[in-house]
């Protein structure tokens, strides 16, 4: 079975309509780091990872909630506490001890919830604690690799197709990360470790989306009279030929991905919630951003090939002669 087999969508000519939205959505997420900056201090979510700190996970055999956890830990005194996973189990965030001992923060933790709730009430599930310094060198190393992987992404898509396609596509991963990190601003999703390997999951994605369609693209202009094409509509009609396969590859991902966020637990629910964001918004920028940027940068500066260069010379000798006249 052959999805979109016959299909001719104009996804160029609609590229207005989505620089419009993919612009709408990065204002939003800048305004949401901003915003976070404000309320939290910075501007995303970061977790014990990266902000360096305590986290003691608690687990309750009967119903309990947020706000008698709290009652338990002092009051408006109580350090952050936020429901996890299943029911009656929460993350408490208390301050790192002065001497980094996490097991004495438990032990504090352990002791005010056994003299509110009674002892064998609960069981503390996992501590971890990082110091500040190795937390800002993590958010510095996650930092580098994410940029490291926009210098070999366009390297190799220079060397295997043209410096144009390697442009066109850096552009595109940079769309994919920014907006995805506006959206886990927005929604104050943590960031930790997993996250991190998410968004490199998410950058390795979109290239290989984005690889597809220039593969297309480049076979159709090597093809008998594919550099006379009308540039709009080659384009369009790689994606159109590649759109099954594009289809298909995001559908069935994404179904793996929903499953594991129905299954999986909140262990790994925010990193299942960041691939699938980042799928959506990979097979969305592999059509109307990476392909539209080709389209805009071979305007402005052409293909590199001799016909073009010719086209350019006499369009700029006619050009002349106009304004001579």
């Amino acid at each position: 079975m052959r999805f979109f087999s016959k299909a001719a969508f104009k996804f160029i000519e609609m590229r207005r309509k989505a620089y419009v939205v993919s612009g709408l959505v990065i204002v939003i997420g800048i305004g949401a780091m901003i915003f976070n900056v404000v309320s939290i201090g910075s501007w995303q979510n970061y977790g014990v990872d990266f902000q360096g700190g305590s986290l003691v996970q608690v687990a309750f055999n009967d119903p309990v909630t947020a706000a008698d956890v709290r009652q338990a830990l002092g009051g408006v005194d109580a350090p952050p506490i936020t429901e996890f996973g299943a029911a009656n189990e929460f993350t408490i965030r208390p301050p790192l001890a002065e001497d980094g001992d996490i097991e004495e923060v438990g032990s504090e933790i352990s002791g005010a919830l056994e003299a509110h709730f009674g002892p064998g009430s609960f069981e503390i599930v996992r501590t971890e604690s990082v110091g500040p310094k190795i937390g800002e060198e993590l958010q510095q190393k996650a930092a580098f690799a994410i940029l490291f992987s926009f210098l070999l992404t366009m390297i190799y898509i220079a060397f295997r197709f043209e410096w144009r396609f390697g442009v066109a596509a850096v552009i595109a991963t940079f769309h994919d990360v920014l907006v995805t990190l506006g959206v886990i601003a927005l929604f104050k999703v943590e960031i930790a470790l997993p996250t991190v390997a998410a968004l490199l999951t998410i950058i390795g994605y979109s290239l290989n989306d984005t690889i597809v369609v220039f593969d297309r693209i480049r076979e159709n202009l090597q093809a008998k009279g594919g550099r006379k094409e009308d540039p709009v509509a080659l384009v369009n009609r790689s994606i159109n030929e590649t759109l099954p396969r594009t289809i298909m590859t995001s559908g069935t991902t994404l179904a793996v991905l929903m499953a594991l966020l129905i299954l999986g637990g909140a262990v790994i629910r925010d990193f299942t919630l960041v691939l699938i964001l980042g799928v959506v918004i990979g097979t969305y920028s592999s059509v109307f951003v990476a392909s539209p940027a080709l389209i805009e940068i071979q305007h402005r500066w052409g293909d590199g090939s001799d016909a073009d260069k010719r086209r350019r010379a006499r369009d700029k000798q006619r050009k002349a002669a106009t304004q001579a006249a």
